[in-house]
C-alpha cells in the first residue's frame, strides 16, 4: 500500500492516532491503582479486553448487516502475535522497573519502526531521522546504565523488547494496508491465556479489580483500537511517535498518584528521548507541509505553460 497523501485523511490519522497516544497514557496508573499481583492484572486487564473486542465486533457487524474481519489474513495473525506478546512484556516491564524507566524505553518504538520500514518496505529515513536515532539511543543507554544500578535490567530488556515487537506490529500493519483496528484487542486472548497459567494457586489476586477492568474494558481497547487504525493513513514512524504522549505524560499521573520520583539519570535519557522526537516530529511536519505545497504549485505550473 502506498502512503496516502491526501492531507484530510493525514489529519484523521494524527487525531485518531493522538487519542490513542493519550488514552495510553493512563494505562500504567491504572495498572498500578488495582494493586494486583502481575499475572492476575494480566489476566483480568487482558480478559476484558478481548470480552469488549467481540462485543463491539458483534454490534458493528449487527449495524451494518455484513460480515467485519476481525484477524484480515497471514499479516493480520502475524500483527496479532506480536501484540499479544507486547502485552506480556509490558506487563513484565511494568512489575520490574519504573513508570519512567518503561515508558522512555517505549519512546524507542518510533525508531525501531523506522528502521524495520527501511529494511522492509524500503522506506529509507531521512538524514534527519537518522540524526534522531542516534540521539535517542544515548539516551537509551542512559536509561538502561542506571536499570543495572538499580537492579531493574530486566524490566529495562522487557521494556525494549516491547518497543521492538510494537514497531514489528505497526510495519506489518503498514505493509499490509489491512484494517488492523480488531486485532490488538483479540490478540489479548494470548497474554490472558498465558496469565491464567501463571496464576498463583489458581486465583486471582487484586485488591482494586474496579481500576484495572476500567483499563482493560474501556482504555486499552480504545487506545489499542486507534493505534492500529493510525498506519491506514499515517507511516509508521509517525505512528510510533504518538507513543510520545504516553512518556511525557505517564510519569507525571505516577509522579502525582504514588509520589515515584525517577532518577536524575533517567529524567536526563529521558529528556534526551523526548527532545529529540518532538524536533523529529516538528521537522516532519515542516517537510509534509512543503511537500503538500510543491505538488498543488506544480498543476498550477503546467496549466499556466499549456
Amino acid at each position: 500500500m502506498s502512503y496516502v497523501q491526501d492531507p484530510a485523511l493525514h489529519r484523521k490519522g494524527l487525531l485518531i492516532t493522538a487519542i490513542g497516544g493519550l488514552a495510553l497514557s493512563f494505562d500504567i496508573p491504572l495498572i498500578r491503582s488495582s494493586h494486583g499481583e502481575v499475572w492476575s492484572v494480566l489476566a483480568v486487564r487482558s480478559l476484558a479486553t478481548c470480552a469488549v473486542a467481540f462485543v463491539v465486533w458483534s454490534v458493528v457487524r449487527l449495524l451494518l448487516g455484513r460480515p467485519i474481519t476481525l484477524i484480515p489474513g497471514r499479516a493480520g495473525f502475524l500483527a496479532g502475535a506480536l501484540y499479544g506478546i507486547g502485552s506480556l512484556t509490558f506487563m513484565l516491564a511494568v512489575f520490574n522497573t519504573t513508570t519512567a524507566n518503561v515508558v522512555f524505553i517505549l519512546a524507542f518504538t518510533s525508531m525501531f519502526a523506522a528502521l524495520l520500514s527501511w529494511i522492509f518496505l524500503g522506506e529509507r529515513p531521512a538524514n534527519a531521522t537518522l540524526l534522531a536515532m542516534a540521539a535517542m539511543v544515548c539516551g537509551v543507554a542512559l536509561i538502561v546504565q542506571d536499570g543495572l544500578t538499580s537492579g531493574n535490567l530486566f524490566g529495562d530488556a522487557m521494556a525494549a523488547l516491547n518497543a521492538f515487537v510494537l514497531a514489528s506490529a505497526i510495519t506489518i500493519s503498514r505493509k499490509s494496508g489491512a484494517d488492523m483496528g480488531f486485532v490488538p484487542l483479540v490478540a489479548a486472548i494470548i497474554p490472558a491465556a498465558v496469565a491464567l497459567i501463571m496464576l498463583p494457586g489458581g486465583t486471582f489476586q487484586v485488591e482494586q479489580p474496579g481500576f484495572i477492568l476500567f483499563n482493560g474494558l474501556v482504555m486499552i481497547p480504545l487506545a489499542f483500537w486507534c493505534l492500529a487504525t493510525g498506519p491506514r493513513y499515517l507511516s509508521a514512524p509517525e505512528v510510533g511517535m504518538f507513543y510520545l504522549l504516553e512518556t511525557i505524560l505517564a510519569p507525571i499521573w505516577v509522579w502525582i498518584i504514588f509520589t515515584e520520583r525517577p532518577s536524575s539519570q533517567t529524567l536526563v535519557g529521558g529528556s534526551i528521548l523526548v527532545a529529540a522526537l518532538f524536533v523529529h516530529s516538528l521537522w516532519q511536519m515542516r517537510s509534509k507541509a512543503r511537500a503538500a505545497r510543491l505538488r498543488n504549485v506544480r498543476p498550477e505550473i503546467a496549466a499556466t505553460q499549456a
